[in-house]
């Protein structure tokens, strides 16, 4: 017998991805934020990412669902190269990572898989 009410709750997020962005500037973490809050769902319905110019940030963390197929705007430009940690399901981190390409160069740096989770490194240049 099937217990929806486990499988609706683990339903809820199967597409979500933590990204986090460091060993870059504020501009570059700024424009792929953006990028993808222009075309992903953000986790909280936060389109944009927020900073205090006056406060120094090493590091940079949004969360998105992602859809399969999911495409970024590919008329975007960095000034160097961005560090990005991406966490969640295997299949939701394959997606993002396919989205990054779509608008990015994408180099896979390393990956730890769990139980239910991957944790992998990529670096963006332009593409």
């Amino acid at each position: 017998m099937n217990d929806t009410s486990t499988s609706a709750g683990q339903a809820a997020t199967p597409d979500l991805v933590q990204v986090v962005l460091g060993s870059c500037s504020v501009e570059d973490a700024d424009t792929v934020l953006r990028t993808l809050g222009a075309r992903l769902t953000p986790e909280g319905g936060h389109d944009e990412p927020h900073h205090d110019t006056g406060v120094r940030v090493d590091t940079w963390t949004a969360a998105f669902a992602v859809p399969h197929g999911a495409v970024l705007s590919p008329d975007v430009s960095l000034a160097g190269t961005v560090l990005v940690d991406l966490q969640g399901g295997p299949v939701a981190v394959g997606h993002m990572c396919e989205a990054l390409a779509s608008a990015f160069d994408v180099q896979i740096a390393g990956s730890v898989s769990g139980d239910q989770e991957i944790d992998m490194q990529v670096t963006l240049t332009n593409a």
